[in-house]
């Protein structure tokens, strides 16, 4: 940031009083302009033994599968936003759908939240951000084509879940030295 949003004038990084960390300062009006994590929302929405999966149209990772999901738009749930994200991504509408994963990613300012949501029956199709849309089996995912650690995670808990017909919601940090694809993000 090198402007201030409020004024337009030059802003300064230091230390506010009252505060323990780096910001973004104007000198001229004394707006402090906090800078913090992005929320990224989505559905792992699945029909009998099959999960949803789309490739996406766009970068980064553009090519790649991936679970229907994108940033949390202001004035929305975290609910909302995956529901209007799937919808964006895949056509697919669904009625209820419970909190299952977060992931927290501090070293890119992210935070992942997916709900589980089941369809009734198999309607999707590709949206703007996704070339194409497709049911999958457990043997049939495309591992080594997954876009991000957090699709494999997910998925690989969902699986394992779904064995013991109970969904827990889990919190923690993504398995980037477990991740399958050639991508490396070590």
């Amino acid at each position: 940031m090198k402007f201030c949003s409020d004024c337009g004038a030059k802003v300064v990084q230091k230390i506010p009083e009252m505060d323990d960390r780096l910001r973004f300062v104007c000198e001229s009006c004394n707006a402090i302009h906090y800078q913090n994590p992005n929320v990224v929302v989505g559905t792992l929405v699945y029909c009998g033994d099959q999960v949803l999966l789309c490739k996406r149209a766009i970068e980064p990772r553009l090519g790649f599968w991936t679970l229907p999901a994108g940033f949390m738009e202001n004035g929305e749930s975290t609910a909302e936003g995956a529901k209007r994200e799937t919808w964006e991504e895949s056509g697919v509408v669904y009625d209820k759908s419970n909190l299952y994963r977060l992931f927290d990613i501090p070293y890119i300012n992210q935070v992942y939240v997916f709900y589980l949501a089941e369809m009734s029956s198999p309607v999707y199709k590709a949206g703007i951000e996704s070339l194409e849309v497709q049911l999958f089996s457990e043997a049939e995912i495309p591992w080594e084509q997954l876009a991000f650690p957090v699709m494999q995670d997910v998925l690989l808990e969902f699986f394992e879940d779904r064995k013991k017909g109970q969904f827990p919601v889990r919190s923690g940090a993504p398995d980037f030295k477990g991740f399958r694809s050639k991508f490396d993000l070590r």
